[in-house]
């Protein structure tokens, strides 16, 4: 559900970018008190998992789409809503800036819908009431399930709401409603259960991590070893190589447009903001749509024809990008926690 640019005025990416800004400082702030030496790793390694798991499309039966993991229902459970904003800010940067994965004008939006739904509004109203104080697997299967369908179908509304209210591509609001929700809802499904089973790993492992986090505590001395292992593990094994069998149908918002205008994507507008940020991002992109740049064909078009698409370029993109995320969110974590020291 990454929004490209082509779909936003200037007016609607600048305010959407304000707003997201907005929100990063505030969780900054709020971060700093229950930030501790043990959850800076832990935002890193899920960082690293998140941006490689939405690599993989997974096929919606019976529709022509696909659809991938938003991740933010998974962060705001393990890491507390504020950390897990920031992380899920972490990842969409690396994406937009490195691998041309959604537009900068709309960077701002994709932060917005795919964070702030989920972690502020989805995770305290939908799943810690369903999973209560003392979680269970089937309290957190049902209420990962649904809260992860919910936050989705926000974000699906964000989507809309935002592109409709720019008026620059061809998509009547209630056409664009009628299909988005529809194939988000199911995404939300697939979403859902695979929260529900990263939680219950981390739950079985170490129960604690839920407890404090939903608690808004530090980790303290709490050993979570194990879990940043499986994840780290989890993480180069997706990236590395079970993106190779991603879903090349698209997505669940290319396959919307295509049903309402006949294109999975507007022509981007020549001239003005939009044309200079294509040309900054195709300068910053290292490795484009998850490929090697060749001056012949585009990225991950030699692979596109056979599936799995067992191709170098997308392992280095999911090694790599898993690796900046890391670094990116590390990175942040060890400056919020010098500043909450200094405090």
């Amino acid at each position: 559900m990454h929004m490209a640019d082509a779909l936003l005025s200037p007016a609607v990416g600048g305010t959407m970018w304000t707003a997201t800004a907005c929100t990063i400082a505030w969780c900054a702030r709020k971060v700093q008190a229950d930030l501790d030496d043990r959850k800076i790793p832990l935002m890193g390694v899920l960082g690293a998992f998140i941006f490689a798991a939405q690599m993989i499309n997974f096929t919606i039966p019976a529709t022509g789409s696909s659809g991938h993991l938003g991740g933010g229902m998974i962060l705001a459970i393990l890491l507390g809503p504020c950390a897990a904003f920031l992380t899920i800010a972490s990842v969409l940067m690396v994406q937009a800036l490195f691998f041309a994965d959604g537009g900068l004008l709309a960077l701002g939006c994709n932060i917005f819908n795919l964070g702030v739904f989920p972690c502020f509004l989805a995770y305290p109203l939908i799943y810690r009431p369903i999973a209560g104080t003392k979680p269970t697997p089937s309290r957190i299967g049902i209420g990962a399930t649904l809260a992860a369908m919910i936050g989705l179908q926000l974000g699906a509304l964000g989507v809309v709401f935002e592109t409709v209210t720019s008026g620059i591509a061809e998509l009547p609001l209630t056409a664009f409603l009628s299909v988005m929700l529809p194939i988000h809802l199911a995404i939300g499904l697939v979403e859902g259960l695979v929260t529900a089973a990263v939680v219950t790993f981390v739950w079985k492992a170490r129960p604690e991590i839920l407890e404090f986090s939903a608690a808004g505590r530090p980790l303290g001395r709490l050993s979570i070893g194990k879990v940043l292992a499986g994840l780290s593990l989890a993480a180069v094994v997706t990236g590395g190589a079970l993106s190779w069998f991603a879903s090349s149908s698209p997505d669940g918002l290319e396959w919307s447009m295509l049903q309402v205008s006949g294109r999975e994507e507007p022509a981007s507008p020549e001239q003005g903001i939009h044309s200079r940020l294509a040309e900054i991002q195709d300068k910053i992109s290292f490795l484009p749509d998850y490929g090697f740049k060749t001056g012949d064909t585009a990225p991950g078009q030699a692979s596109a024809s056979s599936w799995p698409a067992v191709d170098g370029g997308t392992t280095a993109s999911g090694l790599v990008g898993g690796g900046i995320t890391l670094v990116l969110a590390l990175g942040l974590g060890v400056l919020f926690r010098r500043k909450n020291r200094a405090v």
